[in-house]
């Protein structure tokens, strides 16, 4: 699969207890990505943050959070992540989806057989 040098990347910001049908919201997300055929997803866990409710959520010992920021990327072509937008409606309750134009300078790998 090659992307075109003008790509868009989507990010989407949830927390790390928010579900979607009894299973992580992220694992949702990055299973509904691969099936759609997207080129990519990558989930990262923030170590401090907060959102609209202003509750800081942070990794700190003495302030364990269940419910650590998490932040989704997927990047792709323009239309196959519009495409995927509305699969998300359903899925995400509270949390912030960006989208942005990026330059995608390099996507290769090594196919996997099997």
């Amino acid at each position: 699969m090659q992307l075109p040098e003008e790509s868009v990347l989507l990010r989407i910001f949830i927390g790390e207890s928010d579900r979607h049908e009894h299973h992580p919201l992220y694992e949702a997300i990055v299973l509904k990505a691969r099936a759609a055929g997207l080129a990519g997803a990558t989930v990262l866990r923030g170590a401090m943050g907060f959102g609209p409710s202003s509750r800081l959520h942070t990794t700190k010992i003495l302030r364990l959070s269940e419910d650590l920021p998490l932040i989704i990327e997927i990047v792709d072509t323009p239309e196959k992540i519009d495409a995927f937008l509305p699969a998300l409606d359903g899925m995400i309750g509270d949390g912030l989806v960006t989208l942005e134009r990026v330059k995608t300078l390099r996507y290769r790998g090594t196919p996997r057989h099997g």
